[in-house]
């Protein structure tokens, strides 16, 4: 392929990642402002992911796309959707609910590419350079100065219980890498759409028990059908599942799963940036510092070593 092509092609890889962890940036605030208003997480996931699902449906269906799966590849969707959405999403929301701070979620969230660099360590013998474990450390550092200063700064009532939502953010991370690498071994066989809609509507599935039984448990039709509720639940569907999930298995069948993690670097600053904006978090400049740090610092812990350049190459 010409050089000038590559480049064209990689820039518009790169131009779809930031599109990606621009809404799942703004998802965080957009999941906060439901569970301000009191609405549950089985409720709020499942119909999220239903919606999402359905929608892609359709959308396959009007492009003429063919839907069948192999029946090889079922276990791995079924395992996909249990990742994501079933686990990721269900922590994912209770560690935003017990943290009660979107930017510290997207925080330890951000520590996605840190845990695949450990997965590929132990299961795949992946290297590990020097300054990867440097950025690690600096990535921790980071994470630690953003999350003590908002506890040290907390009043009762604004962080529920913070280690109980940092280890279920954590769970949630957990999850993501196995998604992730999943996605990867689908990914050559199958469109994004595809492997999105079956996620999503597999996922819906098992998020539908929780829906019954804890959904709808404290429904009250002023509020969760009220629009309130329904244009933040619209934004999650169509923008941060439908539309973000499927150009997200793009950047993951192009760059891989190490190097499209790096790009959930950039979900913390997003997301603090926004929610200061609003004024939802008073974020003072050690937390500023912290959200930086860990950035570099995530950035640097994927970082590979190039190949020298042949001498004779312009």
């Amino acid at each position: 392929m010409p050089a000038h092509s590559n480049r064209k092609k990689m820039g518009l890889v790169y131009l779809v990642s930031i599109l990606s962890i621009t809404l799942w940036g703004m998802s965080y605030l957009w999941t906060d402002q439901l569970l301000g208003k009191g609405v549950t997480v089985s409720y709020f996931i499942f119909i999220r992911i239903l919606l999402a699902g359905v929608i892609l449906l359709l959308f396959n269906i009007a492009s003429g796309k063919s839907l069948k799966i192999k029946k090889k590849d079922l276990p791995k969707f079924l395992a996909l959707a249990l990742c994501e959405p079933f686990i990721y999403f269900i922590f994912e929301s209770l560690g935003i609910r017990e943290t009660g701070s979107p930017t510290i979620s997207a925080m330890i969230i951000a520590t996605i590419p840190i845990f695949s660099i450990g997965a590929g360590r132990l299961f795949f013998k992946e290297k590990i350079t020097a300054l990867n474990h440097v950025g690690i450390a600096i990535s921790l550092g980071g994470i630690a100065l953003v999350t003590l200063e908002q506890m040290n700064g907390a009043t009762e009532g604004q962080a529920p219980n913070m280690l109980l939502g940092i280890v279920f953010l954590v769970i949630a991370v957990i999850a993501e890498v196995g998604h992730a690498s999943i996605t990867k071994s689908l990914s050559g066989n199958y469109d994004s759409p595809t492997i999105v809609m079956y996620q999503f509507l597999i996922g819906s599935i098992y998020l539908f028990p929780g829906f019954l039984y804890k959904g709808l448990e404290k429904f009250d039709a002023t509020i969760y059908l009220s629009l309130d509720v329904w244009i933040p639940i619209l934004c999650l569907a169509l923008l941060c599942s439908s539309l973000a999930f499927s150009l997200w298995v793009s950047t993951i069948k192009s760059l891989g799963v190490a190097k499209s993690s790096v790009f959930s670097a950039l979900i913390p600053v997003v997301a603090a940036v926004i929610s200061a904006s609003i004024g939802r978090d008073n974020m003072n400049l050690w937390q500023w510092a912290g959200v930086f740090i860990s950035t570099i610092g995530v950035i640097l812990s994927q970082h590979q070593p190039g190949k020298k350049r042949n001498a004779h190459q312009s």
